[in-house]
């Protein structure tokens, strides 16, 4: 599988994105991108011209650095707007909801996630997407005080052509050293291509 590198979203301005089987959004917030960007992207994922795959800072919506909430890309995502986060990081279990899905053949049903960020919104996606798995609050090493109780942390926009799947992990390295991980990482890579 051929591949390209984009560390700019400017770089998005001069690509034809239905040139590519999928988009891995690996650390990347949804702002900073120019309006034909932003459209060019909507279409991609609206007429399902390819796959996507996002992490960690793909719902880091909101106001920051003087830009507008991309409000698209917030329903995307559940509509949703990021709220709080565990700055000094934390390990907590994920346990899989939809055992079905193509994403977790050879995961295990639960796994612990190392030391991340683990994101608080507004409010719950889990009305606006399907939900893959959540985090286990009360699991988190060490504890912290910022939940947000039923807490979706892998899910999928069903509303969409595009395949479609967001990890909410994904803020420290030590997450591709996780076997569970990996495993889902390449799965969704294929599955969202269509490969699989």
């Amino acid at each position: 599988m051929d591949y390209k590198v984009v560390n700019h979203a400017s770089d998005l301005d001069t690509m034809n994105l239905s040139d590519f089987d999928v988009i891995v959004q690996l650390n990347y917030p949804p702002y900073t991108w120019s309006a034909s960007g932003e459209k060019a992207f909507e279409k991609y994922i609206d007429e399902g011209q390819g796959g996507w795959v996002g992490l960690h800072h793909a719902t880091l919506l909101g106001e920051f650095d003087g830009y507008k909430i991309w409000d698209w890309f917030s329903n995307f995502m559940g509509g949703i707007r990021f709220e709080n986060y565990i700055a000094e990081k934390a390990t907590g279990t994920v346990y899989i909801e939809d055992s079905e899905h193509p994403i977790f053949e050879g995961v295990p049903p639960s796994f612990d996630i190392p030391d991340d960020e683990w994101y608080i919104f507004d409010k719950n996606p889990r009305p606006n997407v399907h939900v893959l798995a959540t985090v286990d609050e009360d699991s988190y090493r060490p504890n912290s005080d910022i939940k947000m109780g039923d807490h979706p942390v892998i899910w999928q926009n069903n509303s969409k052509k595009a395949r479609n799947v967001y990890f909410l992990m994904g803020h420290d390295a030590k997450l591709m050293n996780t076997q569970a991980f990996e495993i889902m990482f390449a799965n969704a890579i294929l599955w969202a291509a269509g490969k699989k």
